[in-house]
């Protein structure tokens, strides 16, 4: 007989059983994890050096990164942030450091700093880890929750879930009263096969990419800090840099574009329209202008070996090209065209976005447990009583940067607090 049982060897799993261990220390706490080895997810967080959280420090921007959850975890963003996390792990030896784009990452820049200091926390406060323990099965009889793995029943006073994007565990918690919002993908890199970005992968650009809407779904309407607005408003907007990759479009722009249109793209089947503005400074018009410009002041140069505007050459190469411009042609035998041409692809080039790729291995899911049925101040289900949640197994979801361990840090915080409060 356990006081709580934790499904869900992750960073909430863990993060929790911590806190409550400390807050209750006579607490007899279990994590049960279904795999070989826990933090699985921790261990690739980052390229491998673990994303612990980001140096956001006000909760009302901090919760603007999250397109799911954004009101809900205000509040809990007031009671435990960014600050307390690195707090906690610097408290425990592990030194962090906030890089220049705010991403917050162990000092070692390695991934198993994080996972030592959790597993070595867990043990010594005694908390039971039982590794290769799938849960088949959760019930309630009485005030007891009953949890069953392959060949064994487990007793608990309460149940902390923290299971992330687990369609079976889902589907108990819909049989036993909850909605669940169906998930789909969120953080997602775009697959295109476009002459103009073929053979020029790792070159990166800061750009204004938009999608313009579509007939049938013209209703889903999302805003991104939009800059300038344009004549037929965009279904998504964001702004920020841009990779080129081997198979089309990642960097943060591209993801910020996934994860806020997430419904919407699973909508479209990830078959859509993508315009890219190379240069968000310039309209097409304003764009025009400045190179009548060039075109005056430099008539006898190339236009291929013009740095007209702050754009990588490779890239800048690629896109004179596809406005029909000659290696050779210079700038006085520019025709209005062909001007308007290069205008057009500096600043609205248009690609044909055909499906999705996993950004990396930190693969990440909107959809999960209503946030109408949770109470936020303790994560605590509204239908089931002694039953909590923390991390992705509830609607939310983060763009990319640190935000969705926070999620699950200040979801596990709050939820073991309330826990070990009534031990």
């Amino acid at each position: 007989m356990f006081d709580v049982i934790i499904v869900g060897g992750g960073a909430a799993g863990f993060y929790a059983g911590i806190h409550i261990a400390e807050r209750a220390p006579h607490a007899k706490i279990a994590i049960f994890e279904r795999g070989k080895t826990v933090l699985s997810k921790v261990k690739v967080s980052g390229g491998g050096r673990c994303n612990v959280t980001h140096g956001e420090f006000s909760p009302r921007e901090l919760s603007t990164n999250y397109p799911r959850g954004e009101r809900e975890l205000l509040g809990p963003f007031h009671n435990y942030a960014p600050m307390d996390v690195m707090a906690f792990f610097e408290e425990r030896g592990v030194p962090l450091k906030i890089e220049e784009d705010g991403r917050v990452f162990p000092q070692s820049d390695s991934s198993q700093s994080i996972i030592d200091c959790l597993v070595g926390e867990a043990e010594r406060l005694g908390i039971t880890i039982l590794r290769n323990s799938s849960v088949k099965q959760f019930e309630k009889n009485g005030e007891e929750w009953q949890v069953t793995t392959m060949n064994k029943h487990y007793h608990a006073k309460k149940l902390l879930l923290t299971t992330g994007s687990n369609p079976k565990i889902w589907e108990q918690l819909k049989a036993m009263g909850h909605t669940i919002v169906s998930p789909v993908p969120s953080l997602f890199t775009f697959n295109i096969n476009d002459e103009r970005i073929n053979g020029i992968q790792g070159i990166s650009a800061y750009v204004s990419a938009e999608i313009p809407p579509k007939r049938t779904f013209s209703s889903d309407k999302v805003q991104l800090n939009l800059k300038s607005a344009k004549k037929e408003e965009p279904v998504l907007q964001s702004e920020g840099p841009l990779l080129i990759t081997h198979w089309g479009l990642s960097g943060p722009a591209i993801l910020k574009l996934s994860a806020w249109g997430a419904n919407i793209l699973n909508k479209y089947n990830y078959a859509f329209r993508l315009n890219i503005n190379w240069t968000p400074e310039y309209t097409t018009a304003s764009m025009e202008r400045l190179l009548r410009k060039i075109k005056e002041v430099e008539p006898k140069k190339t236009v291929l070996r013009t740095h007209a505007v702050e754009l990588p050459r490779r890239l800048w190469a690629k896109l004179v090209h596809a406005a029909r411009i000659k290696k050779d042609e210079k700038w006085a035998d520019l025709t209005k065209e062909k001007l308007q041409n290069l205008a057009e692809q500096l600043t609205d080039s248009s690609f044909k976005v055909e499906g999705k790729s996993t950004f990396k291995e930190e693969f990440v899911t909107a959809g999960g447990v209503d946030l109408k049925e949770v109470d936020f101040r303790t994560f605590e289900s509204k239908i089931i009583p002694n039953l909590y949640f923390a991390g992705e197994i509830i609607n939310v979801d983060a763009i990319t940067g640190g935000f969705n361990f926070q999620n699950a840090w200040t979801g596990a915080y709050l939820a073991a607090q309330a826990i070990a409060s009534s031990e």
